[in-house]
């Protein structure tokens, strides 16, 4: 018979009588009949010439083919001799083995079909005892499925499996391939580093289903935006990184940061929900130096913080200096840690006044650093960096204990208010602490307010309402800070049962002002609150005309500098004692009166120069808005086309306006053309 049966069948005839021959023959080849029909592997036989004289119905089957339709052909015409990606080709292949009559082992090859198959095949040569060659003999298994899972193992190994963008890893090898291009022909490549702001919202409210499709959807929108220029991929959370293996130019990466930033704001629609965020950029482009993709993405990402310390919704190029600013902020970051420990931090206390009788009711807790190299360290700093740390929670706790026990000393009707960071408010042991400094100071519940701003509200809405009715079953009085700068101010006032509201000071600065719309809104917000059976607090108070303003339009209390700056305990003591704050002087001047101006301008501060625009401006100052957020009491020079440079102080900052006082008064008439200076 010359096959596999065959020879199984005579090579016992010698040996053994015809009945057990046949016995014998019958159970070999109903076992390799079971081996066959399992699908697991199969036999082959071929001649001299290479053409199969035998081979399992099963295989003849998977080609599409009968088994007389495969006899008598050459078995390499079987095989394939293209691979799938990621195939480990054979370095030799099977027509190889066939016609030099060597014996071969687990050959992986793959089956000329329409679907993807794959084969391990072994074989050996067929001689008679004079060595004489009459074929092969062998067998296969089948690697399809085992090739499909190595494949998809792969994938899974290069793409984030929820965007389906490239991943980590990928993201890396594409890097380093970008600079071994970039160094053989000479030219540059370039990053970005992107994350979304406002994300942590989405997913706070909305939660972890509907953020999952969020990043799906901006995943989608960053493909279409870089198209063929780089690799898009994810670096995990709300990162993303695209690569630009050819990109270098600094127009086009500002231009392509531009459409990206655009493309990822536009508003999305998730479950009937719209949905808007942003994203910031940081961009470095590689030199012809010895940078590693490390040292890119180290520099990428301090151009990514840089961007979000700009205002977010931009992007910046990474500078060297941001080296010296990052070692500046770890050497803050490491002092911050022991500052409590050295005695570098304090209380400095505000009064706050009655609006008509001009008695102080309370004062606000501000925290102060003295740090013992830098000087003064504006809140505007450190508290961020506390609360990126986790400091926060130990400093807040600092602060609450110290206030408490220094209102402790004052007279009975005299509250403190002390400020809650939106991360201080989430931990769970708030009003523990809360108890505890009441507690160690003896200080009744009534007199301490805690002050919360809007960012509270984005987090989960079910841990707000309990953290809040937690504290309001201390005692204590809540109040609303920074009213009317959110996003959803009546919204809060409806479910939250506030004590006090406390009315910004940008809508203060400049309500005297009749072509200012503010002295409107401020009358809003004091009828809603009286309605609401609210107390109002007018914040930033500096003239007698804003003052009268702000008692004409109802306002329960006044805080600002026409009272009093926030000042050491010994002398908020004896203002408490005193029980009134004394108006300025009557000889104090009149607020100069202020143009109304949209111009540009250029801000000069510690030897860089950023730019401005002017909102409005009088002989004695001017508000000013600037990308970069600058802190109280710093020094600048403000060129604005007349007059040359003007020496001011930066008086009180809110997000990225802020109010300065020029050191000496500048003639208005050179901003009117046509009138002499």
């Amino acid at each position: 018979m010359g096959t596999i049966r065959g020879l199984l069948r005579t090579s016992r005839a010698d040996a053994e009588p015809a009945a057990d021959v046949r016995l014998h023959s019958s159970r070999a080849e109903k076992l390799i009949a079971a081996f066959e029909s399992s699908g697991k592997g199969w036999f082959w036989e071929t001649s001299r010439d290479g053409t199969l004289s035998y081979i399992s119905d099963s295989v003849a089957h998977a080609l599409g083919r009968t088994e007389n339709d495969v006899l008598g052909r050459p078995f390499t015409d079987l095989i394939s001799t293209e691979t799938a990606e990621g195939a480990a080709a054979s370095e030799r292949t099977l027509g190889f083995y066939l016609s030099s009559h060597v014996a071969f082992k687990d050959l992986i090859v793959r089956a000329k079909t329409k679907d993807e198959v794959w084969w391990s095949v072994s074989g050996a040569p067929v001689l008679d005892e004079v060595g004489r060659f009459f074929g092969f003999r062998g067998f296969a298994s089948d690697l399809t499925k085992m090739r499909q899972s190595e494949v998809e193992l792969d994938r899974l190994a290069r793409q984030d499996s929820l965007t389906g963008l490239a991943n980590r890893e990928m993201l890396r090898r594409a890097l380093d391939d970008a600079l071994v291009g970039a160094a053989r022909r000479k030219h540059r490549c370039s990053v970005f580093l992107l994350d979304l702001d406002r994300f942590k919202a989405v997913n706070d409210t909305l939660g972890h289903p509907a953020g999952d499709t969020l990043l799906r959807l901006v995943s989608l929108r960053l493909r279409d935006a870089v198209g063929k220029l780089g690799q898009v991929g994810r670096l995990g959370g709300d990162e993303f990184q695209v690569v630009l293996p050819g990109t270098s130019d600094k127009d086009e990466l500002a231009g392509l940061a531009k459409t990206i930033i655009d493309s990822v704001s536009r508003p999305y629609t998730i479950n009937g929900t719209v949905v808007s965020i942003g994203t910031s950029v940081g961009i470095v482009t590689s030199d012809y130096d010895d940078r590693t993709a490390d040292d890119l993405m180290r520099d990428a990402d301090l151009a990514l913080y840089a961007a979000k310390a700009a205002g977010k919704g931009c992007y910046r190029f990474f500078i060297p200096d941001m080296h010296e600013a990052a070692r500046q902020r770890q050497l803050l970051e490491s002092d911050l840690r022991v500052a409590l420990e050295r005695g570098e931090m304090s209380l400095a206390y505000q009064p706050c006044v009655d609006s008509l009788s001009e008695e102080v009711t309370g004062f606000e807790a501000l925290i102060r650093w003295v740090h013992p190299d830098r000087g003064p360290v504006s809140p505007a700093h450190f508290i961020p960096i506390a609360e990126e740390l986790r400091l926060i929670d130990e400093l807040g706790e600092w602060v609450l204990k110290t206030a408490c026990a220094e209102a402790a000393n004052w007279p009975a009707h005299i509250s403190v208010a002390v400020n809650l960071s939106p991360v201080q408010f989430k931990s769970p042991e708030l009003p523990f602490v809360v108890r505890m400094a009441l507690a160690q100071s003896g200080l009744p519940p009534s007199r301490l307010e805690l002050e919360i701003t809007e960012g509270v509200f984005l987090s989960n809405d079910d841990h707000v309402h309990e953290m809040i009715g937690s504290l309001k079953d201390i005692g204590i009085k809540l109040a609303l800070d920074d009213f009317g700068t959110g996003y959803s101010s009546l919204s809060y006032l409806q479910r939250v049962p506030f004590d006090k509201i406390k009315i910004d000071r940008s809508f203060v600065s400049g309500a005297s002002d009749p072509a200012s719309r503010n002295a409107a809104l401020i009358r809003a917000m004091v009828g809603l609150a009286s309605d609401l059976k609210m107390q109002t607090t007018a914040e930033g108070v500096e003239t007698k005309e804003e003052l009268q303003l702000v008692r004409d339009l109802g306002c329960s209390l006044v805080q600002g500098y026409i009272f009093g700056k926030p000042m050491p305990d010994e002398q908020a003591r004896a203002l408490a004692a005193k029980g009134s704050a004394a108006l300025p002087d009557s000889h104090l001047p009149k607020r100069e009166p202020r143009m109304r101006i949209i111009r540009a301008a250029l801000l000069h501060h510690e030897g860089r120069v950023l730019g401005a625009r002017l909102r409005n401006i009088s002989s004695g100052g001017a508000l000013v808005e600037c990308r970069e957020e600058l802190p109280e009491g710093a020094a600048i020079q403000l060129d604005f086309a007349a007059g040359g440079l003007i020496a001011a102080e930066i008086r009180w900052r809110k997000g990225t306006q802020f109010g300065c006082k020029f050191h000496r008064n500048f003639n208005l008439k050179l901003l009117q053309p046509g009138k002499a200076a």
